[in-house]
């Protein structure tokens, strides 16, 4: 039996512990995630109907309901090398602040250039597209991370990158801008006059601040008007959480190599990657009746899709060009407010997700952006690394965990994905300081009004 005084700070993985297969959680799943639709006959998408879209190989992978383990090139494991296995630290500084008898662990997913997870699933899916032949890929980005990561793969196999960011994150994120322009890619501040989609929509919405729908919309425009090009995405499809099962596998053997069985799992949720990631082999132990979690996703009050959010098929994308998703959301109409965690600004939710959060398996709470930034600096203070608001949400539920430990006296041991950080976040930051920020939660009015304009599906 191993004890708390032989479980070091920072547990890491040798690089022959790496995992060698993503790990495919759906095959685990009773109720699968109900099929994207074609928008236009809405009937299943077949295989035919996705690869104008995206890469070949990556259709196979977000079609595959039924294979558990993909395994992963080694082209790929190898570039895993620059940056992986990461580390799963225990935040034993921030227990000591709290005062909590809870145990707190997060795994710390921020240590590469981009800054985040977003690498992970960004260099499969270069890979693949490089492996297809391709000239470049289209993508869009909300705070920056996923437009990041993929500037970065894409240089690491000469494609070309065409970004499409969020117009209020362009603004408020120069720097993570600019790290895309370093690794070559293009980018452009979404809504634009650059696509029919762009034009129609600022027409719709003089003077919008952009969402991840939009950006989506014009990226996708581009991608399929534009020969030897495709889109990729960097959350909410199948495939990126399947690529980000890495989270989750390489925390679940950091957790075993010391004996460590964690009672409640929290992400932060925007699109899910990152929560899928993280919880997957965790879950699929739950669905197998292997063994039992308590999973929290974490969202910003401001863009409530799980907690407030309607179970229904939508467009993926404000534009109304791309497939239509069964998932929680705000209607793909709702555009949030301009708050500072720019990757969690998305009307929906993964299919996957959304799917296990129907069934019962999954918690969701939504938290505010002040009181996120206050758990941030506490943990900035605490532990020595400043985190990005996306992973702060994560943070504040974590603590408001352990707090509840310290009432009732129980021993309980938290996991949370602290999947990025917040040097590049500084105006947020200096919002916070200054007294700034603020609260912005839509009214029901606004979210009836947004789900009045969803598409009527009968299946």
């Amino acid at each position: 039996m191993v004890t708390m005084a032989e479980i070091p700070y920072k547990i890491y993985l040798e690089e022959n512990e790496m995992p060698q297969a993503w790990y495919n959680l759906r095959a685990d799943m009773k109720n699968k995630p109900a099929p994207l639709l074609n928008p236009g006959t809405l009937k299943p998408m077949t295989f035919e109907d996705l690869t104008p879209v995206f890469c070949d190989d990556l259709v196979r992978q977000e079609l595959d309901d039924t294979t558990p383990f993909f395994e992963i090139p080694d082209e790929i494991r190898s570039f895993y090398k620059m940056y992986r296995p990461s580390p799963l630290v225990h935040a034993s500084f921030l227990e000591k602040a709290l005062d909590t008898p809870a145990k707190i662990y997060y795994k710390f997913e921020g240590n590469n250039t981009s800054g985040s997870h977003k690498l992970n699933s960004a260099i499969a899916q270069a890979y693949y597209a490089k492996k297809q032949g391709l000239k470049g890929v289209t993508t869009e980005t909300g705070a920056g991370q996923w437009g990041t990561a993929l500037s970065m793969a894409c240089s690491y196999f000469d494609l070309d990158c065409k970004v499409y960011m969020v117009k209020v994150s362009y603004e408020q994120k120069p720097f993570r801008r600019e790290v895309m322009r370093t690794y070559g890619a293009s980018v452009t501040p979404s809504p634009s006059e650059n696509t029919q989609v762009g034009r129609k929509i600022l027409e719709a919405h003089p003077g919008t601040t952009g969402s991840l729908g939009c950006a989506i919309s014009e990226a996708v425009e581009v991608a399929t008007s534009t020969p030897g090009y495709r889109y990729v995405l960097g959350s909410v499809l199948n495939q990126v959480l399947l690529h980000q099962s890495v989270i989750g596998l390489e925390t679940k053997a950091a957790l075993d190599k010391y004996g460590i069985h964690p009672d409640i799992i929290i992400g932060c949720a925007g699109g899910g990657s990152n929560l899928g990631g993280l919880i997957a082999p965790f879950m699929g132990q739950k669905l197998r009746g292997e063994d039992d979690y308590r999973f929290i996703a974490v969202e910003p009050a401001s863009c409530p899709s799980l907690t407030r959010g309607r179970f229904a098929y939508d467009f993926c994308d404000t534009g109304m060009v791309c497939p239509l998703a069964k998932m929680y959301t705000l209607g793909s109409n709702f555009i949030p407010s301009a708050n500072h965690a720019g990757g969690l600004r998305y009307h929906g939710m993964s299919s996957v997700l959304s799917q296990l959060y129907a069934d019962g398996l999954m918690e969701a709470v939504s938290v505010e952006q002040t009181s996120v930034f206050e758990a941030a600096e506490l943990f900035a203070r605490v532990e020595g690394t400043l985190p990005a608001p996306e992973s702060s949400h994560a943070i504040r539920t974590a603590i408001d965990e352990a707090l509840k430990c310290k009432e009732t006296g129980e021993e309980k041991t938290i996991v949370f994905g602290l999947t990025g950080t917040g040097y590049f976040d500084m105006t947020a930051y200096e919002r916070f300081n200054d007294g700034k920020m603020t609260d912005t939660i839509p009214s029901d009015q606004e979210l009836e009004a947004s789900f009045a304009t969803l598409p009527q599906v009968n299946l």
